[in-house]
């Protein structure tokens, strides 16, 4: 029988169709993306919060030997500048494009409405990540990602800012701007939460991503020995809450009595001696700040000194625990034979912090409730035993003097843009590359910016920018090429005029002009607020020249200006009284569910709609035999939550009770008397004036209550709504130490969470109101 026609033939137009014989055919396999032989692997070390005295090479007294092999065998920028903030740095990095262009003006976890505040990547926009792979990379990202909104890190949400999504084949971390680092609130393995039951003993997030990290290079040398590899590391340290091993901890017991005058003017000699900055650069007077002064070690109290201290060995201790997963890095190259043709780059994505307040805090999610008409006795710091700080028991952050050591030797802090909050170190380490020539001491002065670090990656593996993406023009790169900044330390500086805008704080830098604001939220947006500052000689910015030269001044502004819209910068949000404006679709996460037994927990952000600024009545619905007992649901950890348990008294006798966890300080109902066989119970949660939280317990029986507790708001509860167990971080530390996680033994049926109407205390609802024209608050 003949063969029929080509229209009859479904394998018309392929490689041995019917009617042709193997003989006649020419294989057609589809290329593959492949890499040059050669080619190096790519590291990109990313740590949160770091400041620019923070490690070794840039004057601090922490141990990190490893990083200083890093800088004594490759080149160290001591201009280099990122941007104040995590999520738009990290848009920046990634992309090599100015961060309001990649759609993060800010961190991830607001939602104004404006295009510079999409919290998604554009769609037309290729990561290095995704540029690399068509270049036959394998990449691999773990750690904070933080680059998807908050309202998308949800199980059901649209995944398209993911990692995975955006060009890594591999992701283990945490999508969120800041986690635990003894038990992570949720962590997500590729595209799909990382169900935990409970963290072991001795758990810690740096040595976890770090353990995932070389297991993923292995895996990928087991199956191809040469295919180089991206691999992003973007540790969820030093952001707050800053928590550390015990026995690195133990490794700082006394350094930092001497308070945070003298360890500032340490770090800042030891910046002299490494030659970082000439000897006629000036250290900003300390304490001195507006607003954010930091009082003299010497006027605090001795109990003051101690806590503040220990505060301070905490976060040395965790720079030391990165800088030990560096070394287990380099180390895992070098058995490989391929340390010397990687790159690797290690940097910060901000300055370091002044959030902790003057005092510090050791209930960090009470601290960090950027919450409007919070009332004055709010309690930021509630009290807990100083052998705690930096454990799984506590969430903590420094007091801010400390924040301004680790910025030695610049002004202000992480969300500002002056020095202390866009300068950090930059490190490149790459033998294979021949950086070093002779007589160079691997010291780069030159300015260098954030959005020049894809760019430049690109032009040392010899691959160009993609011209497309998903069938779209993409965007021209803002940032440029330093490579032959890396290989000449004479060379001139490469990337132009920079605009930085975040939070209405801007700056703009030309040449060695920079104008700069210290804006006031709630404030008008003022050019009276440019300082000028001349950083040929004054690298510090301690004088500022505006009153004198104005026309710079102006000529500056203007060109901000241009810039700002150029970059879609526009309309500034300072994030005042309107930042609680939320999408009107949002609202459907605060309608009624039903959520049965599950492995996981729900997202941090999607739990919090159900509970916060409202009252809300949560029914769990069981059937009880003899003995059973359990966590029927929690939410939240040891920075503050609320469970619901049934558990046996001292008769045997089943009973119930519910506690809240307010920022430290745990508080429980009495207990009521359970029947066997089917149960309901009832918890209503009522908001009250002054962000208070009175709650009833209830069986329809029996009656329990508290009253007078403060709510829980801002980040808290941070891990999501456990069923069945409570699960990651634990609400209730004594359940924890005598039960795990405390699996209900009965049937669980399902919890209902019926929410109420938002408060009038609401931030949307605040915002709602203020835009209506009506000042409810200062």
């Amino acid at each position: 029988m003949s063969a029929p026609e080509d229209r009859d033939d479904p394998y018309a137009g392929f490689p041995g169709r019917i009617g042709r014989t193997i003989s006649e055919s020419e294989p057609a396999w589809p290329e593959e993306p492949t890499a040059a032989v050669g080619s190096p692997n790519v590291v990109v070390i990313l740590v949160d919060d770091l400041g620019f005295a923070d490690i070794g090479p840039y004057g601090s007294e922490i141990a990190t030997p490893h990083l200083d092999r890093l800088a004594r065998d490759g080149v160290s920028f001591t201009d280099y500048h990122t941007t104040p903030l995590c999520s738009p740095s990290r848009a920046a990095l990634l992309t090599g494009l100015n961060p309001h262009k990649a759609g993060f003006a800010y961190p991830a976890n607001a939602d104004p409405g404006y295009p510079a505040y999409a919290f998604t990547l554009p769609d037309n926009a290729p990561t290095v990540a995704e540029t690399l792979r068509d270049h036959g990379y394998a990449t691999f990202a773990l750690g904070k990602w933080h680059l998807a909104g908050d309202r998308l890190q949800h199980d059901g949400a649209d995944k398209g800012s993911w990692p995975c999504q955006r060009g890594f084949d591999r992701y283990f971390g945490s999508l969120e701007g800041f986690t635990s680092l003894h038990a992570p609130h949720r962590l997500v393995w590729d595209n799909s939460p990382y169900p935990v039951q409970e963290h072991p003993d001795g758990y810690y997030l740096t040595d976890d991503l770090t353990e995932r990290a070389l297991d993923m290079i292995t895996t990928l040398r087991a199956s191809d020995p040469v295919k180089p590899f991206l691999l992003y590391l973007a540790h969820a340290a030093v952001h707050g809450p800053v928590q550390a091993k015990e026995s690195d901890i133990a490794d700082y017991a006394g350094v930092y009595d001497a308070g945070w005058d003298h360890i500032r003017s340490e770090r800042f000699r030891r910046q002299i001696d490494l030659g970082l900055f000439g000897d006629d650069t000036v250290l900003p007077p300390a304490n001195h700040e507006p607003g954010l002064d930091v009082p003299p070690w010497d006027s605090l109290d001795h109990d003051q000194q101690r806590r503040f201290a220990r505060y301070m060995e905490v976060y040395a201790a965790a720079v030391q625990a990165v800088d030990a997963s560096t070394g287990r890095l380099i180390e895992h190259l070098e058995r490989l034979g391929e340390l010397d043709n990687t790159i690797i780059v290690f940097t910060s994505d901000n300055g370091a912090t002044a959030e902790g307040g003057a005092e510090g805090t050791r209930s960090y999610y009470s601290q960090f409730a950027h919450v409007a008409g919070l009332p004055d006795d709010w309690d930021r710091d509630v009290d807990r035993d100083l052998e705690l700080i930096g454990g799984p028991q506590t969430t903590v952050h420094y007091p801010r003097g400390w924040g301004q050591a680790s910025n030695t030797p610049f002004r202000l802090y992480k969300a500002h843009t002056f020095a202390g909050g866009i300068r950090a170190p930059l490190i490149v380490h790459w033998p294979a590359g021949a950086l070093l020539g002779a007589g160079d001491d691997g010291l780069r002065r030159q300015y260098l910016h954030v959005t020049d670090l894809t760019p430049t990656l690109l032009d040392l593996l010899g691959i160009a920018p993609p011209d497309h993406r998903h069938g779209r023009v993409a965007p021209a790169l803002d940032g440029v090429s330093a490579a032959g900044l890396l290989r000449d330390p004479g060379a001139a500086s490469v990337h132009g005029d920079q605009y930085t805008e975040t939070a209405g704080q801007r700056a703009y830098q030309s040449g060695h002009w920079k104008i700069v604001t210290r804006h006031r939220p709630g404030t008008a947006f003022d050019d009276a607020e440019w300082q000028l500052y001349d950083l040929s000689g004054d690298p510090t910015e301690t004088t500022d020249l505006a009153p004198v030269r104005p026309e710079v001044v102006a000529e500056l502004a203007a060109a901000w200006e241009r810039a700002a819209w150029a970059n879609r910068v526009f309309p500034l949000d300072d994030h005042g009284p309107a930042s609680g404006r939320r999408r009107p679709d949002d609202a459907r996460f605060g309608d009624p569910v039903t959520l049965r037994p599950f492995g996981g927990t729900v997202e941090r952000w999607r739990s919090a709609q159900l509970v916060q600024h409202r009252d809300v009545a949560i029914t769990a619905s069981f059937r009880l035999a003899a003995g059973d007992a359990g966590v029927l649901v929690a939410h939240g950890d040891q920075g503050g939550g609320y469970l619901l348990a049934v558990d046996t008294d001292d008769r045997g006798e089943p009973v119930a009770w519910f506690g809240v966890n307010a920022y430290g300080v745990m508080h429980r109902t009495p207990p009521i008397g359970l029947a066997l066989g089917e149960s309901e119970l009832l918890v209503q949660l009522q908001v009250r004036p002054r962000f208070r939280l009175d709650v009833l317990l209830t069986d329809g029986r029996a009656a329990s209550t508290l009253t007078d507790l403060p709510q829980l708001v801002g980040m808290a509860p941070f891990t999501g709504i456990s069923v069945g167990a409570d699960r990651g971080g634990p609400v209730d530390w004594e359940v924890r130490r005598r039960a795990g996680s405390h699996p209900f033994s009965g049937v669980l049926h399902a919890i209902h969470y019926r929410p109420g109407p938002l408060s009038a205390d609401a931030p949307a609802e605040r915002a709602r109101v203020w835009a209506e024209g009506v000042r409810i608050y200062d």
